[in-house]
């Protein structure tokens, strides 16, 4: 099997803005034994795509350009190497594909990724849609996990609208949880869809909530950071729990569990069961190709998208 090869990329050379993404030619990461080579059909944007390219994590993880961009895909083997039992030539894949360092993302029509970051794709489902689930269906999957909600409990989601939001909801609600969901009220008829009692951000949050449940909420789900655990203090029981994916401090401080996503096959494998199960729904916003790849990161990062957005080849 050969390995040092070239594939059509979305990328930067230089920590910017979304203006600075190419699209080109770019080295994909050697063919390893444990590597499994994917032709991609769809990849799914996410805020941190666009705080690793403006530098923001780069003392967290080694940078090296040029950067092909993007963590999330969906897609279908081409090729594995020799270690690979788990998959063959033909099956759709998807994945959460953050890796030690940032440089082979996944925007590209030919990737190389090591096989702990894959999993079969649902089965009911096109890859495009599929790609739209990796990193927020975990980040939702993994915070509730740690959140160990039980039936009955009121569940108050920030953010509720999002990528990782609405996946939020609908795993509380499959726990059992009344759930009651912030988002704008352009926003609420679809929250409702998914099982949550909406209301709004602003300053009707406090009252509304207080009306609902009278007697507090028994978890705080913060997603959007900005205050939102300042303004639920007055909002929960005496025993509450708080998680966050925005505000570690202030998580922390409340005793509460702080959640940064980690790629899985086996929660990715759980999502696809769940979806080809019917009990969760994926809520596609928006589909550019890679040349369009700048204004989709710029939609993205001006805030008020709900769902996901996906770029493809």
């Amino acid at each position: 099997m050969t390995n040092a090869s070239f594939s059509r990329s979305v990328y930067y050379e230089a920590f910017g803005g979304p203006e600075n993404l190419r699209v080109g030619d770019i080295a994909m990461a050697p063919v390893g034994p444990d590597s499994v080579v994917v032709k991609v059909v769809g990849v799914g944007i996410n805020p941190v795509d666009f705080k690793v390219e403006r530098g923001y994590l780069k003392e967290a993880i080694q940078t090296d350009f040029p950067v092909v961009i993007g963590w999330d895909i969906a897609g279908e083997v081409l090729a594995v190497g020799p270690a690979i039992t788990e998959f063959q030539p033909g099956d759709r894949v998807f994945g959460y594909a953050r890796l030690d360092t940032v440089q082979h993302g996944t925007a590209a029509e030919t990737v190389v990724l090591p096989v702990r970051v894959l999993a079969k794709a649902p089965r009911s489902m096109d890859l495009v849609r599929a790609a739209a689930v990796p990193l927020t269906g975990l980040t939702a999957l993994q915070l509730l996990r740690r959140l160990d909600i039980k039936n009955g409990e009121t569940v108050l989601i920030h953010n509720a609208a999002g990528g990782v939001g609405q996946f939020a909801v609908q795993l509380a609600v499959l726990s059992g949880a009344r759930v009651i969901g912030t988002a704008s009220e352009a926003n609420h008829d679809h929250l409702r869809t998914l099982g949550a009692e909406p209301v709004g951000y602003g300053p009707e949050l406090e009252p509304a909530v207080k009306e609902l449940a009278p007697a507090g909420v028994d978890v705080v789900v913060d997603l959007v950071g900005q205050g939102s655990l300042d303004r639920s203090n007055a909002l929960v029981k005496a025993n509450a729990r708080f998680g966050s994916i925005a505000d570690g401090d202030g998580v922390k401080a409340r005793g509460g569990v702080y959640a940064y996503c980690r790629p899985s096959s086996l929660d990715l494998e759980h999502l696809a069961e769940l979806i080809d199960n019917d009990k969760l729904v994926v809520d596609l916003a928006q589909t550019f190709d890679f040349d369009h790849a700048v204004e989709a990161y710029q939609l993205l990062e001006g805030g008020h998208v709900r769902g996901k957005i996906v770029i493809t080849p």
